[in-house]
């Protein structure tokens, strides 16, 4: 590797090893330091566990990571849950995965690990070997029971009958108002991040494309940063612009397909119908942008490879599409009367949960990783859409906002260059660890990998918004009826693949 490729350690994130006794009062001077919790990586070392937690903030990009490493034979840590809704999600992962016990969590039922798996059997342990005979005799999952006079429950799913990924939602229910929703994720659980253990960097880019499929650009490219951050690899700012480029036309595609599939759920066809002929415009540029769809196959560790730039041509089309879109769904005053006021999350309640993308701006959270986590420079002009209201109708708005924003962007960063391929040279083969993070549509993505001195990988560790913004659903549909809840759904639109890894 030539010196020119090389760059000083990151210096927004420290890393520091602290002991079992400390974590708590760290991690409180963290939150009261206007810190988020990330993630929460477990590790099996062999000889030793080790618990990783990642807390980020911004303005200014900073990254926190607290390691603490645990006897292998007697895993506990004492739990967050009481500091963090999102810590005590987290933990319930480490018990399930990893095995490891929390001392005082109040509530560490199964999260990812369905009854039918052996309550032994860790998949990420070193030793777990291959999956289990399942059990046949398990008992149904314990859902909290709803009681009162009139109270009924209405089960849906997890298979459903159309083109929805399986997920399990119990509703209990007092006439139409629903009183309580409780979502049974994970039965799409595929082994992601063990899926990662051992690839060489390159080829694991494929296997980061594919962890929530709409999410192909953001989820490589998040990969693609961690790698770089473990190895200090310098990249050309005519990459980053690039890829900039890319994660702004993916959020485009799903947010038009997200309007139209809006006014789908509340019968106004013909904005849906719209809606899919411009997604098809889209994903055909996306074609000859990349040489697919879904905009795999540009992004590489330390490399960006494209066909073609959009052009003013491409975007105006666009532009002029999605305000005729946007015009015709708020025109219509049932549409609008649909939207308003439905699955309302307010902001204490989204700022308590965790929640990210979307669904924390129309609640008046303006988080953004583009803003608080920036891989490349979108200029000054550059604001997060925010609205207030917290239903349907703002999460409706903000991504109408967020479409025309990114259009504008597209357009700036192309005129930032003409170059198809910016590479910063061979990826050396070396050890490290490394931490990415960037705003895909539906929120932020982070990725934390850990490489050998062989240059394989032993860890990565995903975090897509949908893991911390599912519970945020079921808090939105209380007091709403049940022929809203597809629309709520959908005004959320959050990954099914993404959240169960």
């Amino acid at each position: 590797m030539t010196p020119s490729l090389m760059r000083d350690p990151d210096p927004r994130r420290t890393s520091t090893f602290i002991a079992r006794s400390e974590l708590r009062a760290e991690f409180s001077a963290l939150l009261a330091r206007g810190f988020r919790l990330a993630m929460i990586a477990g590790h099996d070392d062999g000889h030793a566990m080790r618990v990783v937690y990642v807390l980020c903030a911004g303005q200014p990009d900073r990254r926190v990571e607290l390691q603490v490493r645990l006897d292998a034979n007697r895993a506990e840590l004492p739990s967050l849950a009481a500091l963090s809704f999102s810590a005590s999600r987290f933990e319930r992962e480490l018990a399930d995965l990893f095995g490891i016990k929390l001392i005082g969590h109040p509530f560490v039922r199964p999260l990812v690990r369905h009854q039918h798996w052996p309550e032994t059997w860790h998949p990420m342990r070193l030793n777990a070997g291959p999956p289990p005979q399942m059990r046949p005799d398990a008992p149904p999952f314990p859902f909290v029971e709803v009681a009162g006079a009139g109270v009924y429950e209405i089960p849906v799913g997890p298979v459903h009958a159309g083109l929805i990924e399986p997920g399990h939602f119990r509703f209990s229910v007092v006439g139409e108002t629903i009183l309580k929703m409780k979502a049974r994720l994970w039965f799409l659980h595929r082994g992601i991040e063990k899926l990662f253990e051992g690839r060489t960097l390159v080829s694991a880019v494929p296997l980061a494309e594919r962890i929530s499929g709409d999410t192909a650009v953001a989820h490589s490219l998040a990969y693609c940063l961690a790698v770089e951050d473990a190895l200090q690899i310098e990249i050309p700012v005519e990459a980053q612009v690039l890829r900039a480029i890319l994660v702004e036309l993916e959020r485009v595609t799903n947010h038009v397909a997200d309007l139209g599939a809006l006014c789908n759920d509340v019968g106004f066809g013909i904005a849906h119908a719209r809606a899919l002929v411009l997604r098809e415009h889209l994903l055909r540029l996306a074609n000859e942008i990349t040489g697919h769809r879904l905009l795999r196959g540009a992004i590489l560790p330390g490399a960006v490879t494209l066909r073609r730039l959009p052009t003013e041509t491409d975007l105006a089309e666009i532009a002029v599409e999605v305000h005729d879109l946007i015009s015709l769904a708020t025109s219509n005053t049932v549409v609008m009367d649909r939207f308003r006021g439905t699955a309302v999350l307010r902001r204490e309640d989204a700022e308590a949960i965790g929640v990210l993308g979307v669904i924390a701006r129309a609640s008046g959270i303006s988080t953004d990783a583009r803003v608080n986590h920036p891989f490349v420079d979108l200029g000054v002009g550059f604001e997060p859409v925010v609205r207030e209201g917290g239903d349907v109708l703002a999460r409706f708005m903000v991504r109408a906002g967020e479409i025309t924003a990114s259009l504008r962007l597209i357009s700036e960063l192309t005129g930032r260059t003409r170059s198809l391929k910016v590479s910063a040279g061979e990826v050396p083969r070396r050890g490290g660890s490394g931490l990415g993070i960037t705003e895909g549509w539906r929120g932020a993505i982070v990725h934390r990998v850990e490489i050998d001195s062989s240059g394989y990988l032993t860890r990565c560790k995903i975090v897509d918004p949908s893991f911390l913004s599912w519970p945020a659903l079921s808090v939105a549909l209380a007091d709403t009826i049940v022929p809203d809840f597809p629309l709520a759904n959908k005004s959320f639109n959050l990954s099914y693949a993404g959240n169960d890894l």
